[in-house]
């Protein structure tokens, strides 16, 4: 698929959909409740199988297009219907599968600023990574490029990880995600941030 043109007016978003992102529309998501103020920022990690780069499998995890028998792994995820608003590869590449106007699948059973259900108003960000392991440079370049721009379109007051957002069932972005830099590039208020950052 093309990347998106940009709006008539020139201006970054269209419709929720990212001008600088790769669209990929996944059917993985769906309305917001009404009154919904996207004010959270959730980043998270993700590689299939884990611990490996440079392939298309996320695209087609998040898009159902994943062959179950490709890989072990696979069948651990067998039938897993899940989305991300946005995925970040190793070198900087930004992709783009639900609009941030809608609901994505990705924080599932969660609670953070004193609400459940984190999905329902918050954009999801896929890190390509696991746990553990550093991040690259140019991922934390396009993700800070990108939660300015989501913060000058949605009223964001909040950015956590998916192992803040539901402890103990998740562990990404993981202690390797550099939150301090993250901050220093978004120049962000400390209470914006998970607690152990203020």
């Amino acid at each position: 698929m093309p990347d998106p043109k940009p709006a008539p007016d020139g201006s970054l978003w269209q419709g929720g959909w990212y001008r600088f992102a790769r669209r990929l529309d996944s059917p993985n998501f769906g309305s917001r409740p009404e009154g919904a103020a996207v004010d959270l920022v959730v980043v998270h990690s993700i590689s299939l199988p884990p611990g490996v780069y440079g392939g298309d499998e996320v695209q087609h995890l998040f898009t159902n297009t994943l062959d179950w028998d490709a890989h072990p792994y696979f069948k651990s995820i067998e039938g897993m219907e899940v989305s991300a608003h946005f995925y970040v590869r190793r070198d900087g590449a930004l992709w783009q599968f639900v609009s941030c106007d809608e609901r994505a699948w990705h924080a599932g059973p969660s609670h953070w600023r004193g609400r459940d259900n984190c999905n329902d108003d918050s954009v999801g960000i896929e890190l390509e990574g696991l746990e553990g392991e550093a991040f690259e440079p140019a991922q934390y370049e396009a993700l800070s490029a990108l939660a300015a721009a989501v913060a000058q379109h949605y009223p964001i007051r909040h950015v956590a990880g998916h192992e803040h957002i539901a402890p103990g069932r998740k562990q990404d972005p993981g202690a390797q995600f550099d939150w301090a830099l993250l901050q220093r590039e978004l120049a962000w208020p400390d209470d914006w941030f998970p607690p152990a950052l203020a």
